[in-house]
């Protein structure tokens, strides 16, 4: 299938005709999820299209949206995109000030917004941008705005044909998260992102019955590329999630058989079976742990070629009694998942494995369009994420200072490679090689099956007082594997040792701490408290217990508040900003190296 397409506008074209009466759409209204087929879609798309012209749009303009993923979401996507003009897509959690700096860089002729509280938290925003022509409101009608049903009454008053679009223009305007400094537009073209589209067509066989519940952001490279755009290329559906907390009860009710996430959802599986199992005990959890030790050594036995015998007929027996009950809950239907976004914990890649689930981890950033290389049915190797797909070719660049064992900088070459940084010529110069390879920033190894395993981030790497180069972000994540630490960071630039800076799971600490005599205790009374203290040291010890010893913090602290995208320190994707989080806390840290 690999070529299959040439743009984005030839793909919905070709989804629109030949899928016309399948549903593409679930959005949950009074208590029922409603589905929309893609011949409404498809109206919906060519009156709003009609719109945007109305509006001033035109060949090579920018359309802005600021919203949740929705079904006017990707309507206003792909009508841009047939107009020839590019779409650069904002998210609701972002601050003001992340709005009017994408939006003074990326000079859009029409900003989209959600809903009237949004609406009067950018208007002055958007006054003040010339290039704006246009404001419009998708929930409803406001004072200065134009309401969706408006754009589409305009557009089937004067309708307007899709232009023809050349491949190499851009259509795709994705700013990054902004972890490190401002956020740069990443510039990606229609033969970026329809490359990585026709890939996954190639190695991911997707049928028109398939169904996803769709909760990853599409203003984010991996929801909107993979999800959004290779589920509609197969004329399958979305069903999409009302919130992050109603994810579950979603799950149920759309009963997917694919299933779009990052390692927090499967790292909540793991967690939250753990617990419930410890709180259970007796015979539930002895046939779970029973089901979990067979499961261990049927893949083994599979790994290495043999037979399964006994511990493939028990296998049977335990998913009847035990694991097809929870993936029921999961909707009950799941075929395969994909995880992205961050690295998967060995321990839960496995742990979900034995559930009977099979997830497939891949690779990428927003610049390759964002997938690089992935896991796949009959391809697969858990701990690595994956091999290159089809198209792209994957260097190590091992001169990078502290790389060892033919680890090094990760380069991408490629149809997905993004066009470049918008308005930041330097910028994209500073990530691009002689020969047209794109730098990811991101450490990694390749076997000698040619299977890439991430180690961590150039940029967060840092160096000891001792000369040896740590890697932060793979040690947190084992971390955050302990049902009392829900964020993690490791810090040591420059000093002799690392420490540690967490912030509690307070559901599972109270759980704890109710038999302990702290019930009533505050989060500030938790985080002082011996005991609690003397719980996470344990924890520590028993979570690093395979690190280095240079590695291994030497103090920790603990922090009462969550780390969130409101007090700045998560992006809107949920990426650590790390400098933020020492900055604040900078006189507690340096407070832990001179108590040591």
């Amino acid at each position: 299938m690999a070529g299959k397409f040439k743009t984005l506008v030839d793909m919905i074209d070709n989804s629109l005709r030949s899928f016309s009466a399948n549903r593409v759409f679930g959005t949950k209204v009074s208590d029922t999820y409603q589905w929309i087929t893609y011949a409404q879609l498809g109206t919906q798309i060519e009156q709003f299209r009609g719109g945007l012209v109305s509006l001033g749009v035109r060949p090579g303009d920018r359309v802005a949206i600021i919203a949740n993923n929705r079904v006017e979401w990707a309507v206003a996507a792909f009508s841009t995109y047939q107009l020839g003009a590019s779409f650069a897509s904002m998210y609701e959690s972002q601050t003001a000030d992340d709005w009017r700096y994408i939006l003074e860089d990326s000079t859009p002729t029409v900003l989209i917004v959600s809903n009237p509280d949004l609406y009067r938290n950018v208007e002055s925003i958007a006054r003040s941008i010339p290039s704006i022509k246009g404001l419009v409101v998708l929930d409803s009608r406001v004072d200065g705005a134009i309401s969706y049903q408006e754009m589409l009454e305009r557009g089937k008053a004067g309708p307007v044909g899709v232009v023809q679009v050349d491949p190499g223009a851009m259509c795709s305007l994705i700013y990054t998260s902004g972890t490190t400094g401002k956020p740069k537009g990443v510039m990606l073209s229609h033969a970026n992102i329809i490359s990585n589209v026709n890939a996954i067509l190639a190695i991911f066989p997707s049928e028109p019955s398939d169904v996803s519940l769709s909760f990853l952001p599409w203003a984010h490279s991996f929801g909107q590329t993979v999800e959004l755009y290779g589920m509609l290329a197969c004329g399958s559906s979305l069903g999409l999630a009302e919130r992050v907390d109603t994810i579950i009860e979603n799950l149920s009710e759309v009963r997917p058989t694919l299933l779009f996430s990052v390692p927090r959802i499967f790292n909540k599986i793991y967690d939250g079976l753990n617990k419930k199992m410890a709180t259970e005990g007796g015979f539930k959890r002895m046939l779970f742990m029973a089901g979990m030790a067979n499961a261990s050594r049927l893949r083994e036995l599979e790994a290495h070629g043999r037979p399964t015998g006994m511990a493939g007929i028990m296998n049977k027996v335990y998913d009847r009694l035990v694991f097809a009950k929870v993936r029921e809950r999961l909707g009950g239907n799941l075929k395969y998942a994909f995880s992205g976004g961050a690295a998967l914990s060995n321990e839960v890649a496995r742990f979900i494995d034995n559930l009977n689930i099979l997830v497939y981890e891949g690779y990428g950033l927003s610049e390759p369009s964002p997938i690089m290389t992935a896991n796949y049915p009959e391809h697969r190797k858990i701990g690595s994420v994956g091999t290159p797909i089809p198209g792209v070719t994957v260097k190590i660049d091992t001169s990078v200072p502290g790389s060892e064992h033919g680890m090094g900088e990760i380069i991408n070459y490629g149809p997905n490679t993004m066009m470049g940084y918008y308005n930041k010529r330097e910028e994209t110069a500073a990530v691009m090689t002689p020969d047209g390879g794109f730098r990811t920033g991101d450490l990694g190894r390749m076997d000698e099956d040619g299977y890439l395993y991430i180690t961590g981030r150039v940029k967060e790497q840092y160096k000891l007082e001792n000369g040896k180069y740590v890697a932060p972000a793979p040690l947190e994540e084992k971390l955050l594997l302990s049902p009392y630490i829900a964020q993690a960071m490791i810090f040591g630039d420059n000093h002799l040792y690392n420490v540690a800076v967490l912030v509690p799971d307070f559901t599972a600490l109270r759980e704890w701490a109710r038999p302990h005599g702290l019930s009533a205790s505050s989060p500030e009374e938790l985080c002082r408290n011996e005991k609690v203290r003397a719980l996470f040291t344990a924890e520590i010890e028993k979570f690093t217990a395979d690190w280095k010893h240079y590695e291994k913090p030497k103090a920790f602290l603990l922090l009462p508040e969550d780390w969130t995208v409101a007090n700045d320190m998560l992006t809107p994707t949920l990426k650590l900003k790390r400098r933020n989080v020492v900055k604040k806390f900078q006189s507690e840290i340096d407070r832990l190296y001179q108590r040591a």
